[in-house]
């Protein structure tokens, strides 16, 4: 077996012409996420199946949020019905624990659940964060979010000044977690939406689960919350190492999303 000979110059061209090209057709989209999480993946498989056009940005060079930490590190990841319903469309191999508790390999649930989004046609930009949102003040006085801002993890690591980049979309969602990042911007930034947040309680597992589906809502025009950023912004308590909330507010903020673009 002969290897092929590849100049560096044809290694250099290729990463940047296919890369410029995929960040020029993702500058507008129908859904931006930000945080490539449980409930941000479960989110982009639903509404890219749906057709709409759907991209994840997530600060991390990896993607699965909270997933491959697991309890502790350990390698199981619980949930509970309804939401096996999710991973049994996906293939995950289930294990039922006890009557309506299930368990799955975490590695496994990350990997089907990332590629059940990409399969469906969402696009993943790894190593970006959104620091900065962009809208617009409608003649009802109400704010709308039109779109992100985003910046490259690194240079913001760096502690350097580089001007980013916006991307918009129709709908914005928080996916980012505990630290609801996206809604924190929106709180600080555009006073008109009168935004509070709370921070999130101490853990009471079943209460989370139950609060984290009910709270996912649009919060204001265009912007959207889901999974563990429910409950920094309503103050409702943290769940632990427990997924199936997360998953079913991702598939809930997907129908949400859907029932409103796809009019």
């Amino acid at each position: 077996m002969q290897i092929k000979d590849v100049d560096e110059a044809v290694i250099t061209r290729a990463i940047l012409e296919k890369s410029l090209k995929f960040l020029s057709q993702h500058v507008e989209s129908d859904v931006a996420i930000v945080g490539a999480g449980p409930a941000g993946l479960t989110a982009a498989k639903y509404l890219a199946e749906a057709g709409l056009k759907t991209v994840i940005f997530e600060r991390r060079l990896s993607f699965g949020g909270g997933i491959g930490g697991g309890g502790m590190q350990l390698p199981i990841i619980v949930v509970q019905s309804p939401a096996d319903e999710i991973l049994r469309e996906i293939g995950c191999n289930l294990e039922e624990f006890e009557e309506g508790v299930y368990t799955v390999n975490s590695s496994e649930m990350l990997a089907k659940l990332a590629y059940s989004a990409i399969k469906a046609g969402a696009q993943i930009l790894l190593g970006v964060t959104v620091d900065d949102l962009i809208y617009r003040i409608e003649k009802d006085g109400k704010a709308r979010i039109v779109g992100v801002v985003i910046q490259w993890s690194s240079v913001i690591m760096s502690g350097i000044h580089v001007d980013p980049l916006a991307f918009k979309a129709k709908a914005v969602i928080d996916c980012t977690g505990h630290d609801a990042e996206i809604l924190t911007i929106a709180s600080r930034k555009i006073p008109e939406l009168n935004l509070i947040i709370e921070g999130e309680k101490a853990m009471w597992a079943t209460e989370a689960e139950k609060a984290t589906v009910e709270r996912t809502r649009e919060v204001s025009p265009g912007l959207y919350v889901a999974g563990m950023a429910v409950a920094t912004l309503h103050q409702t308590p943290r769940m632990g190492p427990i997924f199936g909330g997360m998953l079913l507010s991702g598939r809930k903020v997907a129908n949400l999303i859907i029932k409103k673009l796809k009019k």
